[in-house]
């Protein structure tokens, strides 16, 4: 019995996982449960990706992470992209009203995260959604991935472009090395916040566009996954992480809502995480 044998207990009619290991510029896939070419909506697992295009548009001049959002995107001073993309923008989860000032509080945010979207397309000069095919799809052959909605959560791919995107965070080739790991790097450490349908935390700590683990209890990685593992679930059912400590990553999309099994799915996710890094660390 593998590890991802587990998944066959999962309440869900579908589940495609893949377990990936990395080496220097490369990553193989060890492991395969299911249909790696099967389309699902990601859900939230949106955001890092809409976040790598985005940091494709800083390196191209066209945005600035760090400079205060222009009219009409500031709905208050001293907020910049790297606040939106990091939920520290203090915008609420749903909307473009801020609710608080910026780096007070992690509050998750899809407005936020359509904010910086918003902004990549008045500065591209196009759609986000083609702005993303063509910064981040297209070069990584992400054939099967499509953007249709909202960026924060409306992006429906398949296990084996997920493991094209999670290969490119690891070993990055659309972004400098020093952007790569600003990305997965803790944006304003100290900050009080939660991760929805999972826990409130003292620090939540969250990178640009992926959730960092930290020392999250509860969390829906496992035990053995380190702090400095980074990625994403989605409330479509799905999760993304990579743990760069066992150079290890997992995918498995679903097509249950996380709603409707999250307590099962809070109990099955990190023991399948936990069985994965027990099956494969250390392995080449």
């Amino acid at each position: 019995m593998t590890a991802l044998d587990l998944c066959a207990d999962w309440p869900v009619d579908n589940v495609s996982a893949a377990v990936v290991k990395h080496s220097p510029g490369a990553a193989t896939v060890v492991s395969t449960h299911g249909d790696l070419s099967k389309v699902f909506r990601l859900a939230s697992l949106a955001k890092p990706m809409t976040s790598w295009a985005t940091l494709v548009a800083v390196e191209e001049g066209i945005v600035d992470l760090d400079a205060d959002l222009p009219e009409p995107f500031a709905g208050q001073p001293n907020c910049t992209l790297r606040h939106l993309l990091s939920h520290a923008g203090g915008y609420p989860f749903d909307g473009k009203s801020p609710i608080a000032v910026p780096e007070r509080t992690r509050t998750y945010s899809n407005g936020g995260i359509e904010l910086a979207a918003a902004l990549v397309e008045q500065a591209s000069e196009m759609t986000f959604a083609e702005y993303l095919h063509l910064a981040v799809f297209e070069p990584l052959g992400m054939s099967d991935s499509t953007l249709n909605g909202s960026p924060a959560h409306r992006i429906w791919s398949t296990g084996d472009d997920v493991v094209r995107f999670l290969s490119e965070v690891r070993s990055p080739t659309l972004l400098s090395a020093a952007t790569a790991a600003d990305a997965v790097r803790v944006q304003y450490p100290t900050l009080p916040g939660m991760v929805p349908g999972v826990g409130r935390y003292a620090q939540c700590p969250w990178g640009l566009g992926f959730e960092i683990r930290g020392d999250k209890s509860p969390h829906w990685t496992g035990a053995r996954n380190s702090p400095a593992t980074y990625g994403h679930f989605g409330g479509a059912g799905t999760l993304m992480w990579t743990d760069p400590h066992t150079d290890i990553s997992l995918v498995a999309l679903t097509d249950r809502p996380f709603d409707e099994w999250d307590t099962a799915a809070l109990r099955h996710w990190p023991q399948l995480s936990d069985a994965v890094i027990e099956e494969f660390q250390g392995q080449p």
